[in-house]
């Protein structure tokens, strides 16, 4: 029945589909806002959502909006790549879809993608501010049950990670998406968030680190190249990261962090000149050549 619809029809109940899975809730003036309607036609596309899927959405009375239902399913096919990209690009709706057109551009396939219905449990949470229980395979510790206050979804390059407050540890933690094979939303009323569980207490996220990356000074003979590809200024490539992503950032690009960039190999092409400022970082294993000493020396 779908495809007796017409196309702007389609773009708006794909819409409230993709709020309700990705966020949790919804409401007509959301609706108005995004397609420029007035509040009659809103309330006419819910109407005929709820035709298709008449148990996906209840409506609130006091917080007037409408509420995803545990018996949501989706009524759309949501594809994980281009769902991914879309959260990641802040896009909710199917209105930039480009896959029918053939650009001349491929990139290299990814070799783990999470669970889409995992990850839309993981948003709601985020949006809603609520914690999850959820079941994680460790590498170290095999499966078990946690509690977990998730604040950001995030793009290492290779693999997608959550980060947030674990109960079990007591601390702000990363873990790898597709690692997690189960995942409920804990309402409020029954393990309400503390403060200290929130965003504002992770301050290796909310630390920024400034990098100075500079062609490799024994590895690369021509640092003219390697200062092209990433649009150095003055040979030096500034970027400023999360003091809990710069590890990831730094493996992903093998960017040599030692002393005097000891480092060698093909793969490093790229130094870091002020390693001194990863002092008190997260996830300095993943620094190529990283040693806390060295900067501590430095620094004193």
């Amino acid at each position: 029945m779908l495809e007796k619809l017409s196309f702007v029809q389609r773009q708006r109940l794909q819409y409230i589909d993709f709020r309700l899975m990705f966020t949790g809730e919804l409401t007509r003036q959301e609706i108005v806002q995004r397609f420029a309607l007035g509040l009659a036609a809103a309330s006419r596309d819910i109407t005929l959502y709820k035709t298709y899927c008449p148990n996906n959405m209840h409506y609130d009375n006091v917080q007037k909006k409408y509420s995803i239902t545990s018996d949501f399913s989706p009524l759309f096919e949501h594809d994980p790549k281009e769902t991914l990209m879309k959260l990641t690009h802040g896009i909710t709706d199917g209105q930039e879809n480009v896959q029918d057109i053939a650009f001349p551009v491929t990139a290299p396939s990814a070799l783990n993608i999470p669970d889409i219905t995992c990850v839309a449990k993981l948003s709601q949470a985020i949006m809603q501010g609520l914690a999850v229980k959820m079941i994680y395979t460790s590498l170290s510790s095999g499966s078990a049950a946690r509690e977990f206050i998730p604040h950001n979804i995030v793009d290492n390059g290779l693999r997608w990670h959550v980060r947030g407050f674990d109960r079990k540890s007591q601390s702000f933690r990363d873990f790898v998406i597709t690692r997690i094979t189960k995942v409920d939303l804990i309402k409020e009323n029954d393990a309400a968030v503390l403060e200290n569980e929130t965003i504002q207490h992770d301050h290796q996220w909310s630390r920024m680190m400034p990098l100075q990356i500079v062609p490799h000074p024994h590895n690369v003979n021509y640092p003219t190249a390697i200062e092209l590809d990433f649009g150095m200024d003055n040979g030096v490539l500034e970027v400023n990261v999360r003091a809990a992503m710069a590890g990831y950032l730094l493996r992903r690009w093998n960017v040599d962090c030692t002393l005097d960039g000891t480092l060698a190999g093909a793969e490093y092409q790229l130094y870091l000149r002020n390693h001194q400022t990863l002092y008190g970082a997260e996830n300095l294993t993943l620094a190529p050549g990283y040693k806390e000493d060295n900067a501590l020396l430095e620094k004193y």
